[in-house]
């Protein structure tokens, strides 16, 4: 079955670099025109240069997803260059520090739940009135290893990536008869930029050390994109509120 995202308005979230990146340029070469929101602006406009050397289209958006201005200036954008949103990728997102629940700071915690969580809500509440007016749309989300157990990340990532595992179920059921399909995946280890910033005399790393043997192999950015463009295509028309492992195995260990 062809993926039909030719000529599909797409919003890729942290599409500056790693899976965000990858998975803007798959959409690209597929014939999708991408918005591509990130942090920096830099980055983000390198990879508009890159879709468009290609052939492509592609615009940018910078600022913090976190907040609504940024939220509402993103959908606003897409919908004036593209006619609409067809697809939104709610893939930006950041480490914790692997705290333990009790070493977790007020700033961590609320950082990490207001960019891994509050964002994807934020962005998925703009675009959804676009897709119900279209009848259709597909949402898909970064999730993680994380959102699947507790032996891979932080409390605070932990929680943020379970949200948008709740997050994403929900939607699918709220919206399946509506033409809304939403999906996540859920990465394990993968070669990103994304480093946390680790206290390794906190008690959060030491705990977590013995689970990671499990990782398995690290998986390159575009076998993460590669997913995400399957659940965002007609190939998976009749999959919702599905969250697909891409992690080597992990999720089965």
């Amino acid at each position: 079955m062809a993926s039909g995202l030719d000529g599909r308005g797409v919003i890729v979230t942290g599409a500056g670099s790693g899976i965000g990146r990858a998975t803007a340029l798959a959409f690209a070469t597929e014939g999708a025109r991408v918005l591509i929101a990130d942090l920096n602006a830099e980055s983000a406009g390198a990879v508009v240069k890159e879709i468009e050397a290609a052939g492509g289209t592609a615009v940018a958006v910078t600022g913090d997803l976190s907040e609504q201005s940024v939220v509402d200036q993103v959908v606003a954008t897409a919908v004036e260059r593209f006619g609409g949103v067809d697809v939104l990728v709610n893939n930006a997102g950041i480490m914790d520090r692997m705290s333990a629940l009790g070493e977790v700071s007020d700033a961590e915690w609320e950082r990490v739940i207001r960019v891994n969580l509050t964002a994807p809500f934020l962005l998925t509440r703009a675009v959804l009135p676009h897709m119900l007016a279209a009848g259709r749309g597909a949402i898909v989300n970064t999730a993680s290893e994380a959102g699947l157990r507790g032996s891979a990340a932080g409390a605070a990532y932990t929680a943020s990536k379970h949200g948008v595992v709740g997050l994403t179920k929900n939607l699918a059921v709220m919206y399946r008869d509506q033409g809304i399909r939403a999906n996540a995946i859920a990465p394990g280890g993968t070669a990103t930029g994304m480093i946390p910033d680790i206290d390794g005399d906190a008690h959060g790393p030491k705990a977590l050390g013995p689970y990671f043997g499990n990782v398995g192999r690290v998986a390159q950015p575009e076998e993460q994109a590669a997913a995400i463009l399957f659940l965002a295509s007609d190939a998976a028309a009749n999959i919702n509120g599905a969250i697909l492992p891409v992690d080597n195995g992990w999720a089965a260990v």
